[in-house]
């Protein structure tokens, strides 16, 4: 009878076990994929909804240092007339922190734009009850090496005019 009772709790085990068990990593990626997508298709709540309530967006204009709330105020009005933004994940590096909780990670990724091409976003996520959420993004252009100074020397002659 043992080896019955053993073979029974053995085999409850594994079918209650996911066909497929998730790392964090990919938990992490799930929620910067959904962050694409619900932005992709102009859904406030659920884009609002995968980032910590302090979370912090930094745009890609020096000014763009904003707090959730600000960035609703600017996003919001777009999204809720149909207009959203599309950017298509490239390559992508996460990283969870190894010491301590591992409740904190950091990625980066090489996004592609129909508008602006190559993109880069950078940012931190955080472990929380509900699951990971984006406790700071920043989107970049990342200016090839050869462009540098011409861009910059671009972005310095736009800075300098009087305003």
């Amino acid at each position: 009878m043992r080896p019955f009772v053993l073979a029974l709790a053995l085999l409850t085990a594994v079918a209650a076990t996911p066909a497929h068990a998730t790392t964090p990593e990919q938990d992490i990626a799930e929620v910067l994929d959904a962050l694409h997508t619900a932005a992709a298709k102009a859904d406030g709540p659920g884009y609002f909804a995968l980032y910590t309530p302090d979370a912090t967006y930094l745009g890609t204009d020096a000014a763009e240092h904003w707090s959730l709330t600000e960035f609703k105020g600017y996003a919001m009005p777009y999204f809720s007339k149909g207009q959203g933004w599309t950017y298509v994940p490239r390559e992508r590096h996460i990283t969870i922190a190894p010491v301590a909780c591992g409740c904190v990670a950091w990625f980066d990724e090489l996004l592609d734009s129909q508008s602006y091409g190559t993109s880069r976003g950078t940012g931190t996520l955080v472990l929380t009850p509900e699951g990971w959420k984006v406790s700071q993004y920043a989107l970049t252009f990342p200016i090839p090496n050869d462009l540098a100074k011409d861009m910059t020397a671009t972005i310095k002659a736009f800075e300098a005019k009087p305003k």
